[in-house]
């Protein structure tokens, strides 16, 4: 499976927000865990439904919608 392919935008999951695959943890929720200084073993822990490839996909997507270019519609 790609690494993105474990990213799913499902409008009867959590309102149609980017979640992992399989679960009700959407992307923002594994990014803020991220942010606020969890590491990997600690959200592995509280959340044993993820799995470390899943914490990466997270971050892979976060990256690659990041990268969309900005355009100036004036």
């Amino acid at each position: 499976m790609a690494l993105l392919d474990r990213i799913a935008i499902d409008p009867e999951v959590v309102h149609g927000r980017p979640a992992v695959r399989g679960t009700r943890m959407r992307v923002s929720d594994v990014l803020s865990l991220l942010a606020s200084g969890a590491d990997e073993a600690e959200i592995l822990d509280d959340y044993p439904y993820l799995t470390s490839e899943d914490i990466r996909a997270c971050l892979a997507y976060a990256a690659a919608q990041a990268d969309h270019a900005v355009v100036d519609a004036s």
